[in-house]
């Protein structure tokens, strides 16, 4: 064999025998080492940090969801409304508000500020926070009620959002102002650290804790 061809034949083998140990390395022998530990270590987080309610998972605290009832607080807005839909007989999906639901997805639309898109959704948003939110003005609403995150999917929103939705909440659900104040403490996340981030109120936390004091579901 030509020592040319007999180095070629001797590199190739060399490179073949590299990504294949690699190969196995990072993509079975580490990815199994990182979750049998994350399992041992961190196992509520490993299993997809899932909320339940009689041992049935009903949400994930790390991705929101859509409410639209008045008793409920509201999420930030999501062009994929949180994969939130309803499906009919005939397996049609659907999102709450009619629209077609075109399977799991995430992320935003990505509006310029100029976008007349973005204008028309963020005054519809505002006019319906509005009727349903007597007594407050445009300029009271906290930016983030407004705005949708880059993920479509956060469940967090600012205390000044969780706060400005409590007398409809009140009014709706028939709780009382006090109780409402300390399930929305309760579910506020601090900064980390004290000083690092800002706080922030889990919403599909609240809602729960609203849906069992309303008797809309039963933890026992």
């Amino acid at each position: 064999m030509n020592k040319k061809i007999k180095t070629l034949f001797h590199g190739g083998r060399q490179a073949f025998s590299v990504s294949l140990v690699l190969m196995v390395i990072c993509g079975f022998l580490f990815p199994i080492l990182l979750t049998g530990l994350s399992a041992i270590f961190f196992p509520y987080q490993a299993e997809g940090s899932l909320l339940k309610v009689k041992d049935k998972a009903v949400a994930s605290e790390n991705v929101g969801q859509e409410f639209l009832e008045d008793y409920y607080m509201w999420s930030r807005p999501s062009a994929y409304h949180y994969n939130v839909y309803t499906e009919n007989k005939e397996g049609d999906k659907r999102y709450q508000d009619g629209s077609e639901f075109p399977g799991i997805a995430s992320g935003s639309n990505n509006y310029a500020p100029s976008n007349p898109d973005l204008i028309k959704r963020v005054e519809a948003d505002m006019q319906d926070f509005l009727d349903k939110n007597k007594g407050i003005q445009p300029e009271d609403i906290p930016t983030d009620l407004l705005t949708a995150s880059g993920s479509g999917l956060d469940p967090h929103i600012s205390p000044e959002s969780a706060r400005i939705q409590i007398p409809r909440i009140v009014e709706a659900s028939g709780l009382s102002k006090a109780l409402v104040q300390n399930i929305i403490k309760k579910h506020t996340d601090e900064k980390l650290l004290g000083v690092m981030g800002e706080e922030s109120v889990n919403v599909v936390k609240v809602n729960i804790e609203i849906a069992k004091e309303m008797g809309l579901i039963q933890d026992e």
